[in-house]
């Protein structure tokens, strides 16, 4: 779901806002590196996918992509294309960042959530938080990530994957003259 909101704050500026929400889900696998955030986090199973599977990660392009109504990560990066297979999803989000300048928005806020069942992840948030900041150069106190499990209720309570969710808010500001 897609909001445009315009707020007329003086006689010659307008600010322009987008909201977007992105989810993501990868299975779990032996054999893979856990990344999460761009964090490689020590786990006996990793995240199954063409690029290194950052679900976090996939999520949060998804919502910054719907703000912009420019579709999904799959559209821009799709599988089938041997450029993306086992890569960062750290410079997938680099790349987005650039869509989204493009398009005259910065980052208002984004609030994430993992869901995993194991490892605990409370000990790599801030790594994460100050990856996603860095890269979409915005204050680390815009970007929220948390964690959750789901009481071993379904495939990611039974360890056969991890799912992400975000909501991010897009910002413009408009010269009117």
């Amino acid at each position: 779901m897609i909001y445009f909101l315009e707020v007329e704050f003086c006689d010659y500026m307008e600010i322009s806002m987008r909201i977007g929400h992105g989810y993501d889900v990868h299975q779990l696998v032996e054999n893979r590196k856990l990344i999460l955030g761009g964090v490689e986090i020590p786990h006996k199973l990793g995240l199954l996918g063409h690029s290194d599977a950052d679900v976090l990660i996939h999520a949060i392009m998804d919502s910054i992509l719907g703000a912009l109504a420019l579709g999904d990560i799959g559209k821009h990066f799709p599988d089938t294309d041997m450029s993306y297979k086992d890569i960062d999803s750290m410079v997938l989000l680099a790349r987005v960042y650039n869509i989204m300048k493009n398009q005259g928005y910065d980052i208002g806020n984004i609030d994430a959530t993992i869901e995993a069942q194991l490892p605990k992840l409370a000990p790599f948030i801030d790594k994460m938080r100050t990856n996603i900041s860095n890269v979409l150069y915005t204050d680390v106190e815009n970007i929220s990530v948390k964690a959750t499990t789901t009481e071993k209720l379904g495939f990611v309570g039974r360890e056969e994957g991890m799912a992400a969710t975000s909501v991010c808010l897009l910002k413009k500001v408009i010269d009117k003259k």
